[in-house]
């Protein structure tokens, strides 16, 4: 399932796989177009330099970066962003594990079975998903099912405690690296 953000009602709308796929036919062909066009210095540029290229051009859009994600929460709009990308933090080691680098699952969770989410399916026990940013829109659906009553931070962290982490220590490691990046000031 493949979701777009419409930003002038606030949804997140399905988009029809034959549409996307009809754009990323256009897109190449318009990109072979412009190609063509240009003139290339043959003997500078062999067939795997500008393969190399075009890798790095598709690529560097769905580039994760922590500054990216910072971006996201704020326009998300999920509550106590600071909470959400520590735990971003703690989940992924860092943004090193192996659930994150292939499923690009930044937040170590499984797949949903009973409310909207943007999982394609599961590996390693957690949810796989297309893109990392995948990943944040799930946690936000997540937090507009199980947290929207929740008002204050001390609230936040029970929640946590209580239902999402499996380690007791999951909270006084979120404070900790809450406090020494200074997350709250990022947000």
């Amino acid at each position: 399932m493949i979701y777009k953000f419409d930003k002038n009602t606030l949804e997140f709308k399905r988009i029809k796989l034959f549409s996307l796929g009809t754009k990323i036919v256009i897109s190449f062909v318009t990109l072979i177009a412009i190609l063509s066009f240009v003139s290339l210095d043959e003997s500078k540029l062999n067939k795997s330099d500008a393969e190399k290229e075009m890798v790095v051009i598709f690529n560097k859009k769905n580039e994760f970066s922590r500054d990216k994600l910072v971006i996201a929460l704020k326009r998300l709009n999920v509550k106590f962003p600071y909470i959400v990308y520590a735990q971003a933090e703690l989940e992924t080691g860092g943004f090193t594990s192996k659930v994150f680098r292939e499923n690009n699952n930044l937040f170590g969770m499984k797949e949903a079975k009973s409310r909207i989410n943007t999982a394609s399916g599961t590996q390693y026990n957690h949810a796989y998903y297309e893109t990392w940013m995948e990943s944040v829109y799930d946690y936000a659906f997540y937090s507009s099912s199980y947290l929207r009553k929740i008002q204050n931070e001390a609230d936040y962290f029970e929640y946590l405690s209580q239902s999402y982490a499996e380690d007791a220590n999951y909270v006084a490691v979120l404070k900790r690296i809450i406090k020494e990046k200074d997350l709250k000031s990022k947000f």
